[in-house]
């Protein structure tokens, strides 16, 4: 009964088949699979890995696509590629972990750490150049954080981890 179901699912999915003879509806099934399984393998690693994040998360939303696509394509074997899909997920959830427990170095080393931008209201000229930060960003960033466009208004501004320049206006 198993061994029918699993030659069944095989069959479906195209497996053992060379990639030139893969159908269109192999791959239309190959997409569902490879859908539910970077679902539940999202669901087990972390939200975070498509949010707007740090470079650590954005690297393996990109190594992960590209990982599945081939389970897609056959252009690697199937059930390799899931397991290496998976593998990237929970790397990326050690890493996590330890950049958590570790606080700062290792965190920083992997994450990025946030830079300041403005300090009382005055622009860190070199800290702007070193992350390609215009004034007409801060500036942007003033008006979205709901701010008139005055840059002597801000305590503080950084450069966030995730790219994104967070403001403190002076009281």
């Amino acid at each position: 009964m198993v061994e029918t179901v699993v030659d069944t699912f095989n069959s479906l999915l195209g497996i053992g088949v060379s990639q030139d003879s893969l159908t269109w509806w192999h791959m239309a099934m190959r997409a569902v699979v490879v859908f539910m399984a970077a679902l539940a393998l999202i669901r087990l690693g972390s939200h975070r890995i498509f949010g707007k994040n740090t470079a650590f998360d954005i690297v393996l939303g990109i190594i992960y696509g590209s990982v599945l696509s081939r389970a897609i394509t056959g252009n690697s074997p199937f059930w390799p590629t899931i397991a290496a899909a998976l593998t990237l997920v929970l790397l990326h959830k050690l890493l996590a972990i330890l950049a958590f427990k570790t606080n700062s170095g290792f965190g920083n080393l992997i994450k990025g750490k946030s830079q300041e931008l403005v300090k009382d209201g005055q622009l860190q000229w070199d800290v702007m150049r070193s992350n390609s930060v215009t004034e007409n960003d801060i500036l942007e960033a003033l008006r979205h954080a709901g701010h008139q466009p005055d840059i002597s208004t801000i305590a503080v501004a950084c450069l966030e981890r995730n790219g994104d320049i967070s403001i403190i206006c002076k009281e």
